[in-house]
């Protein structure tokens, strides 16, 4: 007979349904108030975060295809959210970063998206939310001892602190 499986009940599946349902309903936000899609928000806020970057910069950072990254900051230069800039004597390479209007857009979305953030940690006690956070860095701790395993982004190390308390904020108030 074989083995049963019930893929509602495998941990990796829970995780990756949560959050895409996070993120989906997040996305809800920026996309009716700017019709921007999920690729696009998360190379925003990776820019506001490093300032003037790279495709590859953005792709390793933020979980993201290369390709998806790619169309991302086309349609974001094309709305006049993000600028390209040159870095070398043939144009191959240029950094990305935030125009004057990109800046004005994630200073509309980011309260909404902290506004859901706060709910769901609203949800559960502090306690539960420090051993949920300190689970979560268990496995990836065990993710990061695996040689198969995809490595973290820096951005994912950076801020890293104790359980339930928000990380850092950098200049334009993002974590």
């Amino acid at each position: 007979m074989p083995t049963r499986f019930h893929l509602s009940a495998f941990l990796p599946y829970r995780l990756a349904v949560l959050s895409e349902r996070i993120s989906r309903r997040i996305s809800v936000e920026y996309d009716r108030s700017h019709g921007l899609s999920v690729a696009e928000w998360r190379v925003l806020v990776h820019l506001s975060r490093c300032g003037a970057v790279s495709v590859r910069d953005i792709h390793d950072c933020v979980n993201l295809e290369k390709s998806r990254v790619s169309r991302a900051v086309a349609r974001l230069e094309q709305d006049g959210l993000v600028s390209k800039t040159p870095v070398d004597g043939d144009g191959r390479l240029v950094a990305i970063s935030l125009t004057a209007t990109g800046r004005a857009a994630l200073d509309e979305i980011v309260p909404n998206a902290r506004t859901i953030e706060k709910t769901l940690r609203d949800s559960v006690s502090p306690e539960d939310l420090d051993t949920f956070f300190r689970v979560m860095e268990q496995w990836h701790a065990v993710l990061d001892r695996d040689p198969v395993a995809k490595p973290r982004s820096r951005m994912d190390l950076d801020g890293v602190e104790g359980p339930a308390t928000p990380g850092p904020r950098d200049a334009d108030g993002m974590r």
